[in-house]
């Protein structure tokens, strides 16, 4: 599900990226916000950040002690993304074991797909393993599924989630 948020931030201009007359400095800061921003990627409570949408407020400026370094307190609205037990939404299946499937979804790239939550479906195995029912539905990489979330993990390390999904469910599975 995609959330907008608004997150307070603080951004540390060098000394050397001041300008006298302060011109660029609304730049400096939303440059140096942007690079910060992505390289978070994500938080456990706000999910994975998607966007940057508008720069609310810029505190005043305090200069740090030992660098000459400028740290401005800012405010900015915008986009993250977070799977959510029981939400139903579609990834494209990355690569396919007998014992399930991994699928993509969004910045998520580990929701893993076990075999036991796909009813009538059994693994052929072949170069290239699928998975396919009696009505010749196939499960194989590139697919798009449709599927409902059972939970998710947050891995701290990686600073990404991992989520256990399903096709138990009506209208769920492979989309055509």
């Amino acid at each position: 599900m995609f959330l907008k948020v608004q997150m307070p931030w603080n951004v540390i201009i060098p000394a050397e990226s001041l300008d006298a007359k302060g011109l660029m400095l609304k730049k400096a800061i939303v440059i140096r916000l942007m690079d910060e921003f992505a390289s978070k990627k994500a938080t456990k409570d706000l999910g994975y950040f998607m966007a940057v949408t508008t720069l609310e407020s810029i505190g005043e400026g305090r200069v740090r002690q030992n660098t000459g370094d400028v740290l401005f307190p800012v405010v900015f609205s915008g986009i993250a993304f977070k799977m959510f037990r029981g939400e139903i939404l579609q990834g494209v299946v990355h690569k396919v074991l007998k014992h399930g499937v991994f699928l993509k979804c969004g910045p998520v790239q580990n929701i893993y797909l076990s075999h036991i939550k796909m009813p009538d479906y059994r693994y052929v195995p072949g170069e290239n393993g699928m998975f396919m029912n009696d009505k010749h539905s196939k499960i194989e990489k590139d697919v798009v599924i449709r599927f409902i979330v059972i939970g998710t993990k947050w891995m701290e390390a990686e600073r990404e989630f991992q989520a256990l999904v399903s096709l138990e469910g009506d209208f769920l599975g492979p989309v055509s």
